[in-house]
């Protein structure tokens, strides 16, 4: 999760006019972004996450990590509140696309940054979608792919899940059925309940079991969840976490196909595809990416063996995060090892 206090080092921003969104309006808008290692030549880009900011995003690029030796470009996806997003665009469409933040991060890429070569591009969790939809949308323009505690479709039980947040917040008294913003209200009650909605199944029952928090710093159950998700989330935009968890809810690379159809579309990826789902994920699980693997040409699987649930995938345990790094390493052909100091915990 990110903090309640912001990080803005390091961020860029880069304007695209007349972007044209997959849901027909035309605006102008802003892609927030971090380069990491500006005098590299070689390039990966890393979309965030849900409930991911830019600086809480693992970028692999410390002393000995991964991607040292590597531009790392960690881009926001559309509709986090650092890029466009509907808390700071009262224009903003209401419908967005995994499609929009793709073509987004490929306009900054090329025209602003000068990329046209991507050694890579790896993401957690929605960024591990956006990852497969670049490897359907611009097959020419990467060699790897890293989709970690991800899938290339969103399962239905996924969808499930993400209803039930979804409608703690949008249900919740001080929402006011979305007025709360012509009232001047912060519907705080929602966004704590959208919290604490989703605090189980980012962890996994082995966690809660194994009292897990405890090495957070959290003697219960119930000061863990008030830090790390009621309070986390009372942080967020209200209508960015919904058009997020939307686009999420309906990520589907057969989208970028004529016919519609993702078994196709993961036929048709040409590059190399490293998929790392946690053992004990609940709404990205291992089995999907088993499935996924039947269809890859060029696939890799590297289930990570871990009690943390989802968030194995996005640095919440130091011991995740060194085996994660050390597979990323030698999948692109670094040597690499993970030491040094980890990130902060993000969503998905």
């Amino acid at each position: 999760m990110p903090p309640p206090s912001y990080d803005d080092t390091g961020i860029e921003h880069f304007t695209i006019s007349s972007f044209k969104f997959v849901s027909g309006p035309s605006l102008d808008i802003r892609i927030a972004y971090r380069c990491f290692n500006s005098s590299a030549t070689r390039t990966v880009c890393i979309p965030t996450c849900y409930g991911g900011r830019i600086n809480t995003t693992l970028s692999f690029t410390g002393n000995d990590q991964a991607l040292r030796d590597y531009r790392v470009v960690v881009v926001a996806m559309l509709g986090n509140g650092e890029s466009s997003s509907p808390s700071n665009d009262p224009n903003f469409p209401k419908d967005l696309d995994y499609r929009d933040c793709v073509n987004a991060q490929h306009e900054l890429l090329t025209r602003h940054l000068g990329v046209t070569k991507l050694k890579a591009v790896i993401g957690f969790s929605m960024g591990g979608q956006q990852a497969y939809y670049w490897a359907c949308m611009f097959p020419n323009c990467m060699k790897y792919a890293v989709p970690i505690c991800s899938s290339a479709k969103t399962s239905l039980h996924n969808y499930a899940f993400i209803e039930g947040p979804k409608a703690a917040l949008i249900n919740s008294i001080d929402y006011e059925d979305g007025a709360y913003r012509t009232k001047g209200i912060k519907p705080t009650r929602g966004l704590r309940a959208f919290g604490r909605t989703y605090c189980a199944w980012a962890m996994s029952a082995p966690w809660f079991r194994e009292r897990q928090f405890e090495k957070l710093g959290f003697s219960d159950v119930e000061s863990f969840i008030k830090a790390n998700w009621e309070d986390a989330f009372e942080a967020w935009d209200p209508e960015d976490l919904l058009i997020l968890a939307r686009m999420w809810q309906a990520g589907d690379i057969g989208k970028t196909r004529d016919d519609g159809d993702y078994l196709k579309a993961l036929e048709s990826i040409t590059a190399k595809v490293l998929v790392m789902p946690s053992r004990t994920d609940t709404y990205f699980p291992p089995e999907d990416s088993e499935t996924e693997m039947e269809h890859l040409k060029h696939g890799e699987l590297a289930v990570i063996e871990t009690v943390w649930g989802h968030m194995a995938g996005g640095g919440a345990n130091e011991a995740d995060t060194r085996w994660m790094n050390d597979k990323i390493a030698g999948f692109i052909g670094s040597q690499s090892t993970l030491v040094g100091q980890l990130e902060n915990t993000r969503l998905g």
